[in-house]
């Protein structure tokens, strides 16, 4: 049920999906893999939404260099905490009401299972496919969403993958590249595909709208430039 509280702090919302779909929300763990970027968008959206527990992993520091995107990191947790905990404590001043979890570490397939335990949602924040594979085959064995995403300069990308219906992302990105060790990126483009990627944790839960299911959404913000392409 929910608070007087909650009915007001939502009403916008509640005006799109109703006071069940709200409810959704309220009793849904989701899990933000990568707290830096993407991270930090998807955090917070979620958390304005009424999440009901937000799980935070990553294993860095906030360094001078993330400043410009990474906006849940502020120049006093520089070299100081890590980022879920620095991120766990701008989160629950901004939403009292919702559950804040930290996991401090890289994920592993010795940890995942345990890390990633009772989660309805899985975002993928991260910055290389070694460990976005790790989740793409945890999310398939669990049956659990994964929403993806991925930016470089002013172009990002987001698909929802969705275990039994959609194709993986190894089958999508077959023939991926090693990491760049450094890469460009606007905080903006960030901000964009972070949000996108927060209302399709939203629309998977509430089933408001279409998630990019079997589609691969491409965007160019540096021209405005949004294209779906169909990977049925």
């Amino acid at each position: 049920m929910l608070t007087e509280r909650e009915i007001e702090r939502y009403d916008r919302q509640i005006m799109i999906f109703g006071e069940e779909g709200q409810e959704k929300l309220k009793n849904s763990k989701v899990a933000v893999v990568g707290v830096g970027g993407l991270g930090s968008p998807v955090a917070y959206y979620l958390a304005a939404a009424g999440m009901g527990t937000l799980l935070l992993i990553d294993e860095q520091t906030p360094e001078l260099s993330n400043l410009n995107r990474q906006i849940l990191h502020w120049e006093e947790d520089l070299g100081e905490n890590p980022k879920p905990i620095s991120a766990k404590w701008k989160l629950e001043r901004f939403n009292s009401d919702i559950k804040i979890e930290t996991f401090v570490g890289r994920l592993s397939g010795g940890n995942i299972d345990e890390v990633l335990e009772g989660v309805d949602v899985i975002v993928d924040c991260l910055d290389n496919f070694g460990t976005r594979f790790l989740l793409d085959d945890y999310a398939h064995r669990k049956r659990v969403p994964l929403v993806h995403g991925a930016v470089e300069g002013t172009y990002g990308q987001v698909t929802t993958i969705f275990p039994g219906i959609t194709k993986s992302l190894r089958e999508i990105f077959p023939n991926v590249g090693e990491k760049k060790e450094k890469f460009p990126i606007l905080g903006a483009t960030a901000g964009v595909v972070g949000a996108i990627q927060a209302l399709e944790v939203i629309k998977l839960l509430t089933g408001i709208g279409e998630p990019l299911i079997n589609q691969l959404l491409i965007v160019d913000l540096a021209f405005n430039i949004f294209d779906v392409i169909e990977l049925k």
